[in-house]
């Protein structure tokens, strides 16, 4: 193989890497490891990608496993990159965010982090 193939190659491998992005967490609110004086009543999570409404999914639990959310995890129709869980009453303690989905581009991704509400 010459070297101009060569480029020529890793010019087209580039392209299919860059056009192969997974949906990621941009930010959340309450935020990744945050420490908060008041339990907030619903948790928000940013995606880089929109997001497939009926393969996406979030749960809050606490560090024990039971689950706290109110089972109405969705993704936001005006804001298709935003998902949305309302919660419980919490209280002092550390909690945990599952969460699951698919983007438009048909990738599937998942994470979990944990925030903390102070006594």
């Amino acid at each position: 193989m010459t070297f101009r193939s060569l480029l020529v190659a890793g010019a087209l491998l580039s392209g299919v890497v860059t056009a192969d992005a997974h949906s990621a967490l941009e930010r959340a609110e309450p935020r990744a490891g945050s420490r908060l004086k008041t339990a907030p009543a619903e948790i928000k999570l940013w995606f880089t990608e929109k997001l497939e409404p009926a393969f996406s999914s979030v749960r809050v639990q606490t560090t024990a496993g039971r689950r706290v959310d109110r089972a109405d995890g969705r993704v936001d129709e005006g804001e298709p990159r935003l998902m949305r869980v309302t919660v419980a009453p919490l209280t002092a303690g550390t909690y945990r965010v599952l969460w699951r989905v698919l983007s438009v581009d048909g990738h599937v991704t998942d994470g979990v982090f944990t925030f903390r509400i102070e006594p």
